[in-house]
């Protein structure tokens, strides 16, 4: 239930700020990039557009605990 909650907010947090979307957007793509290194250029681009949707809100808790972290690095 605990990991509901905070998926619900993370996704909640990604549609509410446009800016945090593309971030959390282009890190998840990145991350599944580095899941998939069989994969062509060509390939991946496919699977990606198939695919966002599901890994975007799957990720979203694990992206918004990365972006915060990375918020925190270039304050500190």
């Amino acid at each position: 239930m605990e990991r509901d909650n905070l998926m619900h907010g993370a996704r909640s947090a990604l549609n509410a700020n446009p800016e945090i979307r593309a971030w959390a957007e282009e890190f998840l793509k990145q991350k599944t990039r580095g899941e998939n290194p069989a994969m062509s250029d060509e390939e991946f681009e496919k699977h990606w557009r198939y695919h966002k949707p599901e890994i975007v809100h799957a990720g979203a808790a694990e992206a918004m605990l990365a972006y915060r972290e990375q918020r925190r690095e270039i304050n500190d």
